[in-house]
């Protein structure tokens, strides 16, 4: 029996649960899939928004100028990588322009700080790849990058450091409400609670459908993206959006945190909540939309592209706070963006709610610190040198792309919310990111995990289910694929 259950394990699912692992309550997290941030937090833009584009007066609005202040702290405490490096939404037309006066009104309404319009000329001057057709630029720079999978790791992490139980690949089959309490069936079993968080991305409103509440649905909206390789980020230092259109903030182009430029997303809603598939249409359309801002990118550079689903809700707003329907059933839900950048606020704002309905007494021993893997490739040589004389597998270079050493993984392999699959490893140590995607060093990371968690090479998965990496021996003993 739980005080509280959070279903959903994406970064709104786990912000939640470390806010709460900050209680004396029973409290589980259930994921669907083989780890966390697999859904929108772990395909998405990556951008912390200053909070100029939501509209005043929503959740959208409050959530995401306050959860961009809480960065900071959230940088300090889960050691996360976190960077303000400024925004520049351009215009291209007089048009634009008044685009921009209007963005900059809301931004003033909703409490954004340090924001100014700025001339071509000056939108040039911080970032000289910009096209010359851009005539202006609404320059934000409280706006930053992080990395979401990285953030929802750290999270999760922390709260199960904290006492928080975490059941990875338990996906909700059906939920039954008694007279004080529900009961979440999954294939692994029965799960009692006394309150419900819906954190469940694109299928919140299934979970609110099974508990009573179809007040809402949820559209997929799929964005596709571009990643380029570290030697094509260098000359962009500022995320760079275009004016945003009805369907979302436009194409952008952007640095991430670590190195890499990132271009997209488009944005089409659709109806399979499961299709994240690249088109030929969309890529095509990110790199032609993306060169209109800076026109000296690189197709060439481009190691990699993806997609990701945003959970539109048909309120248009964020979903948040107990169903009108279903006591007992909190909604965390239609987090589309600026989702990533409202986190740490929607975090609080859910556990308050779950506060409002149950006695939260404070943990004396609650530890707000989350220490990370050390970073080989960002130490400096002093670090370097300290590490291997207390880890001799930290001079073994494993994935020579992003230099992620054997000592990186077997820690993956071994922290408070364990990898147990090869993208379980990248999400934590960015082994298999790099230029070559995981070519060379995917054998050896396997290796690594049958000695570390003793699962056969054959059983082993690239994110659960049936991905199967290979599927048995050929002549002498070696695998094929």
């Amino acid at each position: 029996m739980y005080d509280v259950i959070i279903i959903g394990a994406g970064v709104i699912g786990a912000a939640t649960a470390r806010e709460l692992s900050r209680f004396r309550l029973r409290t589980a997290v259930l994921e669907a899939k083989a780890d966390v941030a697999m859904g929108s937090s772990g395909a998405n833009s990556a951008i912390v928004h200053a909070g100029y584009d939501a509209t005043p007066g929503t959740a959208m609005a409050r959530t995401n100028v306050a959860g961009n202040r809480l960065y900071d702290t959230w940088r300090e405490e889960l050691n996360i990588p976190f960077t303000r490096n400024g925004s520049l939404v351009l215009a291209f037309s007089e048009e634009d322009m008044d685009t921009l006066e209007e963005l900059h009104r809301q931004g003033v309404q909703n409490g954004v700080e340090g924001q100014r319009i700025l001339s071509g000329e000056e939108a040039r001057g911080m970032e000289p790849a910009l096209s010359e057709d851009i005539i202006g630029a609404l320059y934000e720079p409280m706006g930053g990058i992080t990395s979401p999978y990285q953030v929802t790791v750290a999270l999760m992490e922390n709260a199960a450091h904290n006492g928080v139980d975490v059941y990875l690949e338990h996906p909700v089959t059906e939920i039954k409400k008694e007279e004080n309490a529900f009961i979440i069936q999954t294939p692994l079993g029965d799960f009692h609670t006394k309150l419900i968080v819906n954190c469940a991305g694109v299928q919140a409103d299934s979970i609110a459908r099974m508990a009573g509440d179809d007040s809402f649905s949820i559209i997929p909206r799929r964005g596709e993206y571009c990643l380029y390789d570290k030697r094509e980020g260098e000359d962009v230092a500022h995320t760079l959006f275009q004016p945003p259109g009805k369907m979302g903030k436009g194409i952008l182009v952007t640095p991430t945190v670590d190195g890499n430029l990132l271009t997209g997303p488009t944005a089409r809603d659709i109806e399979d909540k499961d299709d994240t598939a690249t088109t030929d249409i969309g890529i095509g359309e990110v790199l032609i939309k993306s060169a209109m801002s800076v026109p000296g990118l690189n197709r060439r550079g481009v190691i990699r592209t993806f997609a990701g689903l945003r959970a539109q809700a048909s309120t248009g707003d964020f979903i948040l706070g107990e169903s009108k329907a279903v006591p007992g059933l909190i909604h965390g839900a239609g987090i589309c963006s600026p989702g990533l950048s409202a986190a740490p606020a929607i975090g609080r704002e859910l556990a308050a709610e779950v506060c409002r309905l149950l006695p939260c007494a404070d943990k004396p021993d609650f530890d707000p610190v989350r220490e990370a893997i050390p970073n080989f490739r960002e130490s400096d040589w002093e670090t370097r040198e300290k590490l291997i004389r207390e880890d001799p597998r930290y001079g073994r270079i494993v994935c020579r792309c992003e230099s992620v050493t054997e000592a990186e993984i077997a820690a993956a392999l071994h922290r408070p919310l364990p990898a147990r699959t090869l993208d379980a490893i990248k999400r934590r140590t960015r082994a298999g990111m790099g230029r070559c995607q995981g070519g060379f060093c995917t054998p050896r990371i396997m290796e690594i995990i049958e000695r570390e968690l003793h699962i056969p090479i054959l059983e082993q998965t690239k994110k659960g289910g049936l991905s199967k990496i290979v599927t048995g021996r050929i002549k002498g003993g070696q695998f094929h694929d």
